[in-house]
C-alpha cells in the first residue's frame, strides 16, 4: 500500500473516530442532562431529531463540495464547526440551547466531517477494494463509539456531563491540524480532472427502481439506528441496569458494530452489498421481537449486543451500492443524498422514542414500530438489484 493511500485511510478513520464518538455522547448523557435540568426526554429528543435533519443536509452539501473541490477543506472545516457546537454544549441551560448548539451548529460540522467526503476519497484511492477500504475507515465510528463512550462513561462517575462536552470540543480541535497535514491539497481543477467519466446523476438515477428502494431501505436503517443509539442507555437504566454498566452497553455496541462493519465490507467485496444488508435487517427483526417479550437486564444486554452487530452496517456499503448501481462520476452527490435520507429518518426515530416514552412511560410502542419497519426493510432489500461484483 502506498504511503499516500495509507494516510488517506488514517485521516478518514480518525475523522470518523472523533465524530462518531461525539455524536453518540448525547445518548450517554441524556438521562444526566434531563435529570439535572428538569427537562422531558422529548425536549432533548427534539434536538437529536434536528441534528439528524441538519447533519443530513450538510452531508448532501459536503458530497457536492467534495466532488468539486476535494475533501481537505470540507473535512477540516467541518471539524472546526463541530468543535464550536459540541464544546458550547457545556454551558447550555435551556432546551433552545440544545437545539442551536447540538441540533444546528454541531450538526453542520458533523455532517461536513462525515463519511461522505471520506468515502469519496477512499473510493478513488481503492477502486478495486472499495468494500473493505470503506469498512476500515467507517470502523472509526464504531471504534470511536467503543473507546470514547467507554472512557466518557467512566469519567461521568467523577465529573459532570458539562465537562464531557468540553473534552469533546477539545478532541475535535486537536484533530484539525493533523487532518490538514495528512490529506494532500486538491485544487478544483485537479478534483474535476480526477472525477470518472462514467456514471449518472441524481435526476437519471431517480428514474430507476433501484434508487427508490435504496432510499427506503436506508431510511428504515437510520430510523432504527438512531432510536437505539439515543435511547438504549436510558432504557437499560429504566430496566434496573447500573448507570455505568448501561453506559458501557453503548460502548460495547461500538465493538460489535466494528465486527459487523468489517464482515459486511469483506462480504460485499465477495458477494455484493445486498447480502450483508439483508442479514443485518433479519437480525434486527429477531431482536426487536425478543425485547418486546422479555425486558430483563440480561435481555437488554443481549439486545444491545446483537443490534450492535448491525449498527451502521450499511454505512460502508453506501458508496458500493452507488458505484455499482449508478457509476462513480456523481458518487459524492448520490452517496450524500442517500445518507441524508438515512439521517433524516434517524431524527424521526430518535424523537419518536422520546415522545412515546414521555406519553406512555415505556418504549414498548416504539419497539413495535421498529419491528414493523425492519420487516419491511428486509422485504425491500430482497428486491434490490444485485449488480455484478468487480474482480479483486
Amino acid at each position: 500500500m502506498a504511503a499516500g493511500a495509507a494516510l488517506i485511510l488514517v485521516a478518514g478513520f480518525l475523522t470518523l473516530f472523533v465524530g462518531g464518538g461525539a455524536r453518540f455522547a448525547i445518548g450517554l448523557t441524556l438521562k444526566p442532562i434531563v435529570d439535572d435540568l428538569g427537562w422531558g426526554r422529548s425536549e432533548l429528543g427534539l434536538a437529536v431529531a434536528l441534528f439528524q435533519v441538519v447533519s443530513a443536509a450538510a452531508m448532501f452539501a459536503a458530497g457536492f463540495l467534495t466532488d468539486r473541490a476535494g475533501p481537505r477543506l470540507v473535512l477540516t472545516g467541518g471539524l472546526l464547526v463541530s468543535a464550536l457546537g459540541i464544546g458550547l454544549m457545556s454551558v447550555m441551560d435551556a432546551p433552545w440551547h440544545a437545539l442551536v448548539l447540538y441540533g444546528f451548529i454541531f450538526a453542520l460540522g458533523n455532517g461536513a466531517a462525515s463519511m461522505i467526503p471520506v468515502s469519496v476519497m477512499v473510493m478513488r484511492a481503492f477502486p478495486q477494494r472499495a468494500g473493505m477500504a470503506n469498512a476500515v475507515v467507517t470502523s472509526g465510528m464504531s471504534v470511536g463509539q467503543l473507546v470514547m463512550i467507554a472512557g466518557l462513561a467512566a469519567l461521568l462517575l467523577t465529573v459532570d456531563w458539562r465537562s464531557i462536552y468540553v473534552l469533546l470540543g477539545v478532541a475535535h480541535l486537536i484533530l484539525v491540524p493533523l487532518l490538514f497535514l495528512a490529506i494532500p491539497k486538491t485544487t478544483s481543477a485537479q478534483s474535476k480532472a480526477a472525477r470518472p467519466a462514467d456514471g449518472i446523476g441524481i435526476a437519471q438515477a431517480a428514474r430507476t427502481r433501484q434508487f427508490w428502494l435504496l432510499l427506503v431501505v436506508y431510511a428504515i436503517c437510520g430510523f432504527d439506528d438512531f432510536f437505539v443509539g439515543t435511547h438504549v442507555v436510558a432504557f437499560a437504566q429504566d430496566r434496573g441496569v447500573d448507570a455505568f454498566v448501561a453506559g458501557n452497553l453503548l460502548a460495547v455496541m461500538g465493538l460489535m458494530g466494528l465486527i459487523g462493519i468489517m464482515v459486511a465490507g469483506a462480504t460485499s467485496d465477495r458477494w455484493g452489498p445486498v447480502w450483508p444488508t439483508a442479514l443485518a435487517f433479519a437480525a434486527r427483526v429477531v431482536v426487536f421481537a425478543w425485547i418486546m417479550i422479555d425486558q430483563s437486564a440480561v435481555s437488554v444486554a443481549v439486545f444491545a449486543l446483537v443490534f450492535g452487530l448491525t449498527f451502521m452496517v450499511t454505512a460502508p456499503l453506501t458508496a458500493v451500492f452507488v458505484s455499482q448501481s449508478f457509476g462513480t462520476r456523481h458518487l459524492g452527490a448520490l452517496t450524500g443524498l442517500i445518507t441524508m435520507v438515512h439521517h433524516v429518518a434517524g431524527g424521526f426515530g430518535a424523537y419518536l422514542g422520546a415522545a412515546v416514552f414521555d406519553v406512555t412511560g415505556t418504549y414498548d410502542g416504539a419497539f413495535a414500530v421498529m419491528l414493523g419497519v425492519s420487516v419491511l426493510a428486509l422485504a425491500l432489500t430482497a428486491m434490490l438489484r444485485k449488480p455484478a461484483v468487480r474482480a479483486v
